[in-house]
């Protein structure tokens, strides 16, 4: 039986439709059972005909999850897992204790003392490890991040993805995520984890350049939505609705 540690991030992948636009044409979500508490997660596409569920255990003991989808090919799977204690220094993710603080999920005691390096993972690659590196001689526990690249004084270079794919003309898809780019920001968002840094997630911000902020409200909330399925299972992941809400105009 496969084994995962309490906090960390199980896994599992199905192979499903790879036709048409699976991202808008296919639903999948999962149901985590443990002593008769159930706990629903979304699923996601992740490109190639490959779908997934990730969930963050938080009791030890045996889960079992079984699975509910549009197409047959990914309804009624099963499984199960064991949960075994958290690895040294895991203390889960952060959550409001007695009303005015904050604690991690063992109840340690949490003081948030963070920076901004909103477009680092745009950056090329090399600038990215030397944050990380940086980052890890410093005390800050966490950082704020956005998802889109930033148009901005000393943030002016092309993104080392697209979010989403680009289509006919090589304009922006904003129906179709860019799988490899989501891979990318969530495999630092689990480096920042294994630093003891919590991600402050900003789903939205004003400095573009490329049409991120344009897109529908149907698109806006698709975003969202796989946004969410794919990262909310990392223990140090927060959420920022936007960046400087006030700069985003209703203009729809």
């Amino acid at each position: 039986m496969t084994a995962v540690a309490k906090w960390d991030v199980f896994e599992a992948s199905f192979a499903g439709p790879a036709e048409g636009n699976p991202f808008l044409e296919v639903t999948l979500e999962g149901f985590f059972r443990q002593h008769g508490r159930v706990v629903r997660v979304p699923g996601f596409y992740d490109g190639d005909g490959v779908y997934k569920l990730r969930f963050m255990p938080d009791n030890e003991g045996k889960w079992s999850f079984t699975t509910r989808s549009s197409a047959p090919a990914l309804d009624g799977k099963s499984g199960s897992f064991a949960v075994i204690a958290a690895r040294p220094g895991v203390r889960g993710p952060v959550q409001v204790a007695d009303r005015f603080h904050f604690a991690y999920a063992d109840g340690t005691p949490y003081l948030s003392f963070g920076t901004t390096c909103y477009a680092w993972t745009h950056q090329p690659m090399a600038e990215q490890a030397k944050t990380l590196a940086t980052l890890k001689k410093t005390r800050f526990n966490k950082i704020r991040m956005g998802v889109f690249p930033k148009d901005y004084p000393y943030n002016v270079n092309e993104p080392l993805h697209d979010v989403y794919q680009r289509g006919v003309g090589g304009k922006l898809d904003f129906d179709r995520p860019n799988p490899e780019s989501f891979r990318h920001f969530e495999s630092q968002v689990e480096a920042l984890g294994e630093l003891g840094i919590e991600a402050d997630v900003i789903i939205f911000h004003p400095y573009d350049r490329w049409g991120y902020c344009d897109m529908s409200e149907a698109q806006d909330y698709r975003y969202v939505a796989y946004l969410t399925a794919r990262l909310a299972a990392y223990r140090n992941v927060w959420w920022s609705l936007a960046n400087e809400y006030d700069f985003l105009l209703d203009t729809k």
